[in-house]
């Protein structure tokens, strides 16, 4: 009998749900955000592969959250790098460049449909990035120009929000 590897179903899981992310990005990049959409966006600025300004990386030397609302520009998921995104926000009134690949995610709230989606970070981008999870992405149309102001809505869970944190299907 050959031996055949088993299915890491974490690793399929926490995929498709960074999927849910990229798919809510690619349509916010093509066709902007519809109504009172918005999107809180935590990651990791430690992780490998992030972009950003180092005055911003430095106050914020683990996790930033940022908000995609109002003011921000340039909002793409690259189909040369459809394992991260980019978007242009204003930081001191300053328009700053940032790259965040999928991995670094931590958290993904659009608050107006009571979403949220929490992701475990890891260190090791290797099983996030195997070949045997990657598929082609097709590129956004270009971004409709839009402008992150910060809004009353928290974006942490409640009692109404849907919320899916994957530690309840992780092994201990």
């Amino acid at each position: 009998m050959e031996n055949h590897p088993s299915f890491d179903y974490d690793a399929l899981v926490e995929h498709a749900l960074r999927g849910v992310v990229r798919e809510a990005l690619t349509r916010a990049a093509a066709h902007g955000l519809p109504g009172d959409h918005h999107f809180y966006i935590t990651f990791r600025t430690d992780a490998e592969g992030v972009t950003m300004p180092a005055g911003l990386k430095a106050a914020h030397p683990e996790d930033i959250t940022i908000v995609l609302q109002h003011e921000y520009w340039d909002l793409g998921v690259d189909v040369d790098a459809p394992d991260s995104f980019s978007v242009s926000l204003s930081f001191n009134n300053r328009r700053e460049r940032l790259v965040v690949p999928f991995p670094a995610i931590t958290g993904f709230a659009d608050p107006s449909a009571k979403f949220g989606l929490q992701f475990q970070y890891e260190d090791d981008f290797e099983d996030f990035l195997d070949d045997d999870l990657a598929e082609d992405v097709p590129p956004p149309p270009p971004a409709a120009e839009a402008t992150p102001k910060p809004d009353d809505d928290d974006p942490s869970p409640g009692s109404d929000r849907k919320v899916v944190v994957l530690d309840a299907f992780r092994k201990k």
